[in-house]
């Protein structure tokens, strides 16, 4: 989607792989016929167009921009490199960054209906399996998100990551579970965490978030609070 002149940037990790990134695009689509308000798509690293040559590619006169972080938890993406990049905007511009979307309960009931999309059981023991990160910030968010998790199944919920901090799949998973990946789009991630917790036993897998109709509902939520908030027109 061609967006010359977003008043919101949704800002997603980015990947090499080209399907990982259509997330951010589909998500941002569907948005748009929501918001009634121009929004462009962009990414921290790794694609195009990067959130830095967006900010930096705005006319002086655009007129305020709100930044939608497509993010789940607190992070160096969240508490740097989104600053930083958005920093390089022209300086009559005023660009508000939103928070994380997570830990949110509307995440929590869309992971759960991925599970049960994957044939989870009522009452099967679940882990939640994030990408993880070297931030503490992260691990109470990622532990937040596991207890609405829990509050929504009604089952005993625990926590792996990929790597940073934490425990890793093979540590958590038990034969017989199901894992519910906390994870926005598919990829090297997505992949790993299907891999990782069939080798250690889990007998369901969930999908990714993708466009679950919670995320976009959310993501939407978020934009309309950021344009609410008194600077965006």
């Amino acid at each position: 989607m061609t967006v010359l002149t977003p008043r919101v940037v949704m800002v997603a990790h980015g990947t090499r792989r080209h399907e990982g990134n259509e997330f951010a695009r589909r998500l941002t689509e569907r948005a748009v016929t929501l918001l009634d308000v121009p929004a462009k798509a962009a990414f921290v690293e790794l694609a195009d167009p990067l959130v830095a040559d967006v900010m930096a590619g705005l006319p002086p006169d655009h007129g305020a921009v709100a930044v939608v972080p497509l993010l789940l938890s607190t992070g160096c993406h969240v508490r740097r490199d989104l600053p930083v990049a958005c920093a390089g905007a022209p300086r009559a511009i005023d660009v508000t960054v939103g928070q994380p979307l997570g830990p949110e309960p509307a995440l929590a009931r869309a992971l759960s209906d991925r599970l049960d999309e994957a044939g989870a059981r009522p009452g099967q023991p679940v882990v939640l399996i994030a990408a993880g990160s070297t931030d503490p910030r992260a691990e109470v968010d990622l532990a937040e998100a596991a207890d609405h998790l829990a509050a929504e199944r009604e089952v005993e919920v625990r926590v792996a990551t990929l790597g940073g901090r934490g425990r890793r799949p093979a540590e958590v998973v038990r034969p017989g579970d199901a894992v519910a990946p906390y994870l926005l789009s598919t990829g090297l991630f997505s992949r790993r965490c299907d891999e990782e917790a069939r080798n250690s036993g889990a007998t369901i897998v969930g999908d990714v978030l993708g466009t679950h109709d919670g995320v976009v509902d959310l993501v939407v939520a978020r934009a309309r609070a950021l344009l609410a908030s008194g600077t965006i027109d």
